[in-house]
């Protein structure tokens, strides 16, 4: 039995589509309905039969039980004030952004009186809209959820079960911990994915075209990150700067330390510093998180 009778989505870009089409498949019964700010976006969602697509945010709450805000960090607060008017209230109110510390005061502040458990699926392409999501974005993945140290836990379980149900792992932690982790595993290698396309893009003149030419696939796998979403990314860094700073130190330092080992032939410190990488990479491998396969699976028709 599915642990929500009606859904609300607001936002129905690769996530939110995505997670419509999820329920779709292992939720049948579920009546979903969504909105999106973009009524391009809204159109396309109507013309591909994604879910009941109404016009307004309060119009897509207003008999939920589940509303998942599945709209960019920065456009959290301005998305939970939408509803605000209209939400049930014994609705549960979740989100999927990349930063947690910051939406959890937003949804507070916007929604004081709405049991909230924020959410991060921890699951995505470089695509986005509507057309982009698929319901198996989440097998397999994790769903990381950051509910407040006093909440009940009668909504968290719900909420996992819900997760689980379209294939996910559930993970909980506290907001500020996923920020740290999420900074480390996914915020900056997102930032230096940018930083060497743009560097790239910036030698373009000098290169005629060969950095595109010639790409290898440490820097196809670059642009590859490097096309996602703009404003998804450029308010996950906004939102998260503390633990992306941090992180960041860290790296600066770990850089200055290869660039000496260069620059006086210490090949031990390389080769310590490869050797652990690869003992992270087979981890990540056999814990079912990427494909072992040549080329990443990759198939070259």
């Amino acid at each position: 039995m599915a642990p929500f009778a009606r859904v609300g989505i607001i936002g129905l870009g690769l996530i939110g589509s995505s997670i419509a089409r999820a329920v779709r498949l292992h939720m049948p019964t579920v009546r979903l309905t969504g909105h999106d700010a973009d009524p391009a976006v809204r159109n396309t969602a109507f013309r591909i039969d994604l879910l009941d697509v109404v016009d307004t945010a309060g119009a897509a709450v207003m008999d939920a039980d589940l509303v998942v805000l599945c709209v960019p960090v920065g456009a959290m607060a301005a998305a939970a004030a939408a509803i605000r008017d209209r939400l049930p209230a014994d609705a549960i109110v979740t989100d999927v952004g990349g930063a947690k510390e910051s939406v959890a005061a937003a949804l507070r502040a916007a929604l004081p009186h709405a049991t909230i458990v924020p959410g991060h699926p921890v699951a995505g392409t470089e695509h986005s809209g509507p057309e982009a999501g698929f319901a198996s974005l989440f097998r397999g993945r994790w769903c990381i959820l950051t509910p407040g140290e006093d909440a009940d836990p009668v909504p968290i379980a719900r909420l996992r079960t819900f997760w689980e149900e379209l294939g996910a792992n559930v993970e909980i932690m506290s907001p500020r911990h996923h920020d740290l982790v999420l900074a480390v595993t996914s915020h900056v290698p997102h930032l230096i994915a940018y930083s060497i396309v743009g560097t790239a893009s910036d030698l373009e003149e000098v290169t005629r075209g060969e950095v595109v030419k010639f790409s290898a696939g440490g820097f196809r796998d670059f642009t590859r990150i490097a096309a996602s979403d703009p404003t998804m990314w450029r308010d996950v860094f906004l939102n998260n700067r503390e633990a992306v700073l941090e992180i960041l130190q860290r790296l600066t330092e770990d850089v200055t330390m290869l660039q000496r080992a260069i620059r006086w032939g210490d090949g031990d410190t390389l080769f310590d510093l490869f050797t652990r990488t690869r003992a992270i990479r087979r981890g990540i491998i056999e814990q079912g998180q990427d494909d072992a396969r040549p080329d990443f699976g990759r198939t070259h028709e």
